[in-house]
């Protein structure tokens, strides 16, 4: 009977508080909507204040939390996925390259130039240019998606350079986490052949088998589609994860096989669903953050913050540029890639045993621009969407 009551009064506690957090959020996207911004500074700065270290700490069911989290990035990048079709795809990668290529070498180069000014070891050094090189898939599709109605002209290179940059960690986590656990390139290279066979095999499956997909997961009752496709999405990104390809990446492509009129429908079931667990992956994200910690590293963080923030204004606006955008729209898409997030807090985790001061720089510099990208998106990023475009240009 103890251990009853005990367990009774554990999950009275969890439901409550999980309870109290969700109500949290909801005033926080209201009053985000009340003053036309962003709600995603709101929940990563809600995090700050009640996780450890912060002015009121509470102790949330973590895992249930983490859980979601990790739930909310796969589901904002299915999100995402469904605006392609699989032919559209294959184009962008292939008309991409250069576009990807740019944003690689001048995105990693404040990170490379922090680690040797602070003396950091050589691996940690390609640890920090990993950190400043990609940009945040969570937020930015959370901001892609808070514009009212479908599409806007440089939505279609913000999104095609989050793609390339997924798929890049596809070959720099596999390869950066073996060269850390001191094995030789062998095995870095197999790790490589392992992650880009598994990029392959599900893009190819998406482009070929997309329509018999679509026809498998189709059906007349609504949850029959949500269940379908909801376990498609986790089961994919899942094996995707533990093969060391971003789970997000494998999301991504299951939205590239939905096609058809079933994308529509399982984009309506599935955004309800985003919308909650993406605001507990950015709560949960500033809950893991100890203020504490980022005290000491603020000079580091904001100078790097700075500094990756123009590289990545100016790696896309040259992308636009070679693609005969216009300036303004370069320089839209450039700020709305601005934000750092769930990726480079991964990467940094990785090297805090070879360096230590990778943990706080890396959560100053993530939670920096994580809360000032989204309000520049706000007031200077992407344009805001028209009734009559497509999300992503040339879309299905």
């Amino acid at each position: 009977m103890e251990l009853i009551a005990s367990a009774s009064t554990e999950t009275s506690r969890l439901f409550i508080e999980l309870g109290a957090a969700i109500i949290g959020l909801a005033f926080l996207a209201r009053l985000a909507s009340k003053f036309g911004f962003s709600a995603i500074p709101l929940y990563l700065l809600a995090g700050l204040a009640f996780g450890n270290g912060g002015l009121v700490p509470v102790r949330f069911g973590e895992e249930f939390v983490r859980v979601g989290a990790e739930v909310g990035v796969v589901l904002l990048l299915f999100m995402l996925g469904i605006e392609y079709t699989g032919e559209k795809l294959i184009k962008t990668l292939r008309t991409g390259l250069v576009a990807g290529c740019t944003d690689a070498i001048l995105n990693f180069a404040p990170g490379i130039i922090c680690g040797v000014l602070i003396g950091a070891p050589p691996l940690a050094i390609l640890v920090l240019g990993g950190v400043t090189y990609i940009s945040s898939s969570g937020v930015i599709a959370k901001i892609l998606g808070e514009s009212k109605g479908p599409g806007s002209p440089e939505e279609d290179l913000v999104v095609r350079i989050l793609v390339l940059e997924d798929l890049g960690m596809a070959i720099y986590l596999p390869v950066t986490a073996v060269l850390l656990t001191g094995k030789g390139l062998i095995e870095a290279g197999l790790a490589v052949v392992v992650a880009l066979a598994t990029v392959l095999i599900i893009l190819s499956v998406a482009v070929r088998y997309g329509k018999r997909i679509s026809l498998f997961v189709s059906h007349q009752d609504d949850e029959v589609v949500l269940l379908t496709t909801l376990g498609l999405i986790l089961l994919v990104s899942g094996i995707a994860s533990g093969l060391q390809v971003s789970a997000a990446v494998g999301a991504f492509l299951v939205g590239v096989a939905t096609s058809g009129t079933l994308a529509e429908r399982a984009g309506r079931l599935i955004a309800p669903m985003r919308d909650l667990f993406a605001a507990t992956f950015f709560l949960f994200f500033g809950l893991q953050i100890d203020p504490a910690t980022l005290v000491v590293a603020l000079p580091v963080a904001f100078a790097l913050a700075f500094s990756s923030a123009l590289t990545k204004v100016a790696s896309t606006w040259w992308a636009a540029r070679s693609e005969k955008m216009t300036h303004e729209a370069g320089i839209r898409a450039g700020i709305t890639l601005i934000p750092r997030g769930e990726f480079s807090i991964v990467i940094a985790g990785l090297g805090v045993a070879l360096e230590p001061r990778l943990g706080p720089i890396g959560a100053a510099y993530v939670l920096t621009l994580a809360v000032v990208g989204p309000i520049l998106a706000r007031f200077w990023g992407v344009r805001p969407r028209t009734r009559n475009s497509s999300p992503i240009a040339e879309g299905p």
